[in-house]
């Protein structure tokens, strides 16, 4: 079965900058749903007509993946509104940000905490990969239908880096796969 809008791909991947620092593996093939909002454009488009067994090498600049790098999204918060066990790489949702940070903090973003200091935290509101191409070498492991479910859900339950506030305030899976 070729790739189509509304199939499901099984994927398995090595995921690189442009400096051929290694990002990600994706060794066991994952399900994406084509045609829906698990894998960016760029990726969709790439795989169309391919099948089981293709190999593809993407280059993809950051405003087809992740976005360029928003300084007006870094805040530097008072560390006294954080718990004591807060720590670095940690992620909170905007919905969830301690009364008395910044009112201009997206409430729908997702923020990683990237700096502690004594006083202050900083909170980091752009994707991780916000401002960086990316290397991608796929395979199609497998492709098959979409079931009802998937394409109404318009997900197979996997996004591809997608780390978005949902409407409810609640991040969905924040993993890179």
């Amino acid at each position: 079965m070729e790739i189509t809008e509304q199939c499901v791909v099984a994927l398995t991947w090595t995921l690189k900058d442009t400096l051929g620092e290694v990002l990600d593996v994706l060794d066991d093939p994952v399900e994406f749903l084509v045609g829906g909002d698990d894998l960016l454009p760029r990726i969709q488009e790439a795989l169309q007509g391919h099948g089981p067994g293709a190999k593809l090498d993407l280059h993809i600049e950051p405003e087809e993946a992740f976005g360029d790098f928003n300084d007006q999204l870094l805040f530097l918060e008072p560390r006294g509104l954080f718990p004591a066990g807060i720590e670095e790489g940690m992620t909170l949702e905007g919905l969830a940000l301690p009364e008395g940070t910044n009112p201009d903090a997206p409430k729908n973003a997702l923020y990683t905490v990237t700096e502690i200091y004594p006083e202050h935290i900083v909170l980091d509101g752009n994707h991780p990969l916000a401002g960086i191409a990316i290397r991608l070498s796929l395979k199609v492991e497998a492709v098959r239908e979409a079931t009802e479910e998937e394409i109404g859900r318009g997900t197979c339950g996997t996004g591809f880096f997608r780390i978005d506030v949902d409407t409810d305030g609640m991040p969905p899976d924040a993993t890179l796969h």
